[in-house]
């Protein structure tokens, strides 16, 4: 069985930056953070994305755990293309059976979130950045592996002032090894409300999952194995 492993704060309220999307993973990460004793500043990316209602779950999120600021950045990836989730052109994918990466991963996303983190908290005179990567229940996406977070890690030390002047900054990513119902367990011990979040990849304006995609087939089946009640809504079908 996995656990999360959060490093304290080297200072008790030293600033730290959370990617917080808005679904349970980040809210996870977002709790696990504050625990260790983090000035929490959640950052958000409204990136053109179909499932509108994520980003007021992800200010429920932060209010709700204790952000000292949260923002939202505007980054339009649908004047890209490229995924289902900022194209209404393609289709959200829920065939269980798809091979490979799906339509649902959005080129780059994590990339230019952590690089905004990056900018963030080094703006803050803060060495931390926080994001809800996992490679257990997860749906395939590259930006999600271990190799990726130390990579960006090395890349984020290479590329800064305070990387340069020894000021070493750190790439968490607590839940990696985690699966979907370890995630929610750690999150029922912090205290989070998981009914606030939002995972589906096409929840309608009022925040209710389709209960086809990906998400929310992992979402379910985490839930279940963790043997609790799934406070998700639904939209009828």
């Amino acid at each position: 069985m996995g656990r999360a492993v959060v490093p304290a704060a080297p200072r008790r309220g030293a600033p730290a930056v959370v990617l917080v999307s808005g679904g349970l993973d980040s809210a996870t990460v977002l709790a696990l953070a504050r625990e260790a004793g983090y000035a929490c500043h959640a950052l958000s990316l409204d990136y053109g994305q179909r499932h509108r209602a994520e980003l007021d779950a992800a200010r429920r999120v932060a209010q709700a755990l204790g952000a000292v600021r949260h923002e939202i950045v505007q980054v339009d990836f649908g004047r890209f293309g490229g995924s289902s989730l900022t194209d209404t052109a393609l289709q959200v994918p829920t065939d269980a059976s798809s091979a490979g990466i799906p339509s649902t991963y959005v080129p780059a996303r994590n990339t230019v979130m952590l690089s905004l983190a990056l900018s963030w908290a080094e703006a803050l005179g803060g060495h931390d950045l926080f994001y809800g990567a996992n490679a257990v229940d997860y749906s395939g996406y590259p930006d999600c592996r271990p190799a990726y977070v130390e990579a960006f890690e090395r890349l984020a030390n290479l590329a800064t002032r305070a990387g340069v002047e020894g000021q070493a900054l750190r790439v968490h990513a607590p839940i990696i090894e985690l699966s979907k119902a370890e995630i929610i367990a750690e999150g029922l011990r912090l205290g989070v409300d998981f009914s606030l979040t939002v995972s589906c990849y096409q929840a309608d304006d009022q925040g209710r999952a389709c209960g086809r995609c990906d998400s929310c087939r992992i979402r379910a089946a985490g839930f279940a194995a963790a043997g609790v009640d799934d406070p998700t809504r639904y939209h009828p079908r």
